[in-house]
């Protein structure tokens, strides 16, 4: 349990960091949306806010009035029960409130928040505490902060003028690490979260899970490696995919992952939030869609773990990775001895995103959250360069539908043993 300083410590930290991952940025480029499924900047910033007026000051004592009632219908996200909300596609139309306007907007809330948690502590704020709306609020911001990087990333590549967000940055050394397997202990194992602070409600409850004989790769797959995918004709090849991905490749006329190009010369180079990038052999091939990151596992002679395989093994690291702390905002290569299973690059599973056994959602408009997303979505585990390193665990759940590929997303082998 956080102390009455130390939740507000951390409050201001998140919140200014949010800040910070945008310092660069022009009043222009904070309303860019080149696609739906991506966000503008600014709407990021002020959604984060939302969220905070929105559960934690209009609800419980102290009551606030809204900053601008308008924002309730512009900010809000997805969340029915708490009144309408802009279309997601056209977030990029809201010119008004300007960036200035919202920062002053999120300084307000900042001010009207800590002024309630020191007049009223942790009280009742409708069906939660005080401090379990800060949590929720906080690890939702997070989340954000990495949709920021790769919403601007995607934002940036769509621009004529590429941009990068980030100066160039300095790489570590691009060596091999041979590709090894590592069995998981067969039998019944508990995964979902079991300790006692913060998780999201999709992590529980604990429950049991029989792991049949297999094994895990102990380092992330490669650029080397989906290359020659690429060049033994991977993308041309329907045996190696699933039905509706070959027919989506076919539609969408792949050839190779986002950001990657090919020059005349056939050497391949890679858009980074650092600027366009050569590729680098040995760092984690990202940005895939589940599709390709399981057509390329069948060229493997493997296939994607199981969210429940993953977090068996999950849970003999250390909570250590290449994270956004790093400010490398891109995947690294493994050092021997490193298994990647936290950072660099989110790992698809076989694991359709579905509750677990005996789940309930949140009480209230939070529950909302994340289980009416419960369909048509797979499983990713283990954060990404672009995670903040303090909000991820053994148990976290990431879920996407099939085709996404503007997140740090890449694959990690399984193999069924005798």
């Amino acid at each position: 349990m956080k102390t009455h300083d130390q939740l507000m410590d951390i409050y201001h930290k998140v919140r200014r960091l949010t800040e910070d991952l945008c310092r660069t940025l022009t009043a222009e480029d904070s309303l860019l949306q080149a696609m739906p499924d991506v966000s503008p900047p600014k709407w990021h910033l002020a959604h984060t806010s939302w969220f905070f007026e929105r559960f934690f000051l209009r609800t419980g004592p102290g009551q606030r009035p809204a900053f601008d009632p308008a924002y309730d219908h512009l900010f809000n996200s997805y969340y029915e029960s708490a009144g309408s909300f802009h279309p997601r596609a056209q977030r990029g139309l809201l010119s008004r409130p300007g960036l200035d306007a919202i920062f002053d907007y999120r300084h307000w809330v900042d001010a009207q928040v800590l002024e309630v948690w020191q007049d009223y502590g942790d009280a009742q704020h409708g069906e939660l505490r005080a401090s379990e709306i800060l949590e929720i609020g906080l690890n939702h911001e997070q989340q954000h902060q990495e949709l920021l990087l790769t919403d601007i990333k995607y934002n940036f590549f769509a621009q004529v003028l590429q941009p990068s967000l980030r100066p160039e940055r300095i790489l570590p050394p691009d060596t091999p690490v041979p590709l090894l397997w590592d069995p998981l202990p067969e039998g019944v194992h508990t995964i979902g979260y079991q300790g006692k602070g913060f998780a999201f409600d999709n992590e529980k409850p604990a429950h049991r899970a029989y792991i049949n004989p297999v094994a895990l790769a102990n380092r992330l797959s490669t650029n080397a490696e989906y290359r020659r995918f690429i060049q033994d004709g991977g993308y041309q090849r329907a045996e190696l995919w699933l039905s509706e991905g070959w027919q989506w490749i076919r539609t969408e006329k792949l050839e190779h992952p986002l950001y990657w190009k090919r020059d005349a010369r056939d050497a391949w180079s890679q858009f980074t939030l650092h600027g366009w990038e050569n590729l680098r052999d040995h760092e984690p091939v990202c940005h895939l869609s589940y599709f390709e990151a399981d057509a390329f596992a069948r060229w493997q002679g493997a296939r994607l773990p199981s969210e429940s395989e993953w977090e068996v093994r999950a849970q003999r690291e250390p909570l250590s990775g290449h994270f956004l702390d790093f400010e490398s905002l891109h995947p690294l290569s493994a050092r021997e001895g490193e298994s990647q299973i936290f950072g660099d690059v989110w790992e698809w599973t076989s694991s359709s995103y579905a509750p677990y056994p005996a789940y309930r959602p949140l009480n209230g408009t939070l529950g909302e959250y994340n289980g009416k997303f419960m369909v048509n979505q797979y499983v990713l585990r283990g954060g990404s360069c672009a995670t903040p390193g303090h909000h991820i665990r053994p148990s976290y759940r990431n879920f996407f539908p099939t085709t996404a590929r503007w997140q740090f997303a890449g694959v990690r082998l399984a193999k069924d043993l005798p």
